[in-house]
């Protein structure tokens, strides 16, 4: 990654389209979270930013499922061209930042990531923040949106346009996929998800375990040259903290759960790429839902509050935000 390890180059990259999902606006995303400051937030915390813009591609047509899928085309060519705008900032050093955009993007933008790690030996850990596992299928699913298909794609399921976008087989194998916050999964899925053996922390594990021991889980057989990729769906947090998201499902993470688990993210050290996705400004309440957001990754990218030796606390290391 060029520049040091504290101070990566990130690239944003815009992703304009709410192609995959059942609810209009979160075309809107890129642009709410430039407003909010995204990129004088990750300066003030030392990085490099370099704003690519955002990606064209295929309009809305906002049609019914036709043989189980709604809009496969367009999701498919969104997906190509963020396959190759990840793979372009990867191969320059860059750490890119997408900037949704609904989360079947995530195919292009993890396979792309995923692709990259594989064909140089690096190991891989994805930490999906959502509150569904995204692990549905054709066959599971009525709704035929491909933003709740995302993962299973990745991993060997689903249409071969999106299995394979950019290589023979799926860019996923279960194991490098960690899920965190996980509050919303069908009965099909469910089904689904244990057998394929996904590494799944669901809300009642964050309740009786607390934050840190699910992370502290998460990232125990993290190996130390690992490329970590955060694909953070805003959904993740309880909607009282972000409401301007179109699938809001009630008992997620607080503000500080959430804020702990980025801290733990970034102590790894190992954060090389990133999504941010299903902001949707029509349903948001004066940008907050985006503000909150831009919080969140400022603790991704090292702003913590001051932890030292007098409050008696072991902690990783001290710091100040």
């Amino acid at each position: 990654m060029t520049g040091s390890a504290a101070s990566p180059v990130v690239a944003l990259i815009g992703v304009p389209t709410d192609i995959g999902a059942g609810t209009r606006g979160a075309s809107m995303g890129p642009e709410a979270l430039r407003v909010a400051g995204l990129a004088r937030a990750l300066q003030g915390r030392g990085c490099t930013v370099m704003d690519t813009g955002n990606l064209a591609g295929p309009a809305n047509p906002w049609l019914p499922p036709d043989q189980g899928y709604r809009h496969l085309a367009q999701v498919v060519e969104w997906n190509r061209r963020i396959h190759a705008a990840v793979r372009e900032q990867m191969q320059a050093g860059r750490l890119p930042m997408m900037l949704g955009g609904d989360h079947s993007l995530g195919v292009g933008s993890v396979g792309a990531v995923a692709r990259y790690c594989h064909q140089r030996h690096q190991p891989l850990r994805v930490f999906w923040l959502d509150a569904h596992t995204d692990f549905n299928t054709v066959q599971l699913t009525p709704s035929g949106n491909i933003h709740g298909m995302p993962v299973a794609c990745l991993c060997g399921f689903g249409p071969d346009e999106l299995v394979c976008l950019g290589g023979a087989e799926p860019a996923l194998v279960p194991d490098e996929m960690r899920m965190i916050g996980i509050r919303s999964v069908d009965a099909g899925e469910r089904e689904f998800v244990y057998a394929q053996g996904l590494d799944v922390y669901d809300m009642r594990a964050i309740d009786e375990w607390g934050m840190r021991a699910v992370m502290e889980a998460a990232l125990a057989d993290l190996p130390v040259d690992a490329h970590v990729h955060v694909s953070f769906d805003v959904d993740f947090l309880d909607p009282g903290y972000a409401p301007g998201v179109g699938t809001t499902v009630l008992g997620g993470p607080t503000w500080r759960e959430a804020q702990l688990c980025m801290e733990m993210l970034a102590d790894t050290g190992r954060v090389g790429s990133v999504d941010i996705v299903e902001l949707n400004p029509a349903l948001d309440v004066r940008n907050a839902t985006a503000r909150v957001a831009v919080e969140l990754i400022e603790s991704l990218f090292g702003k913590r509050t001051l932890m030292g030796r007098r409050t008696g606390l072991a902690g990783p290391r001290a710091g100040v935000s």
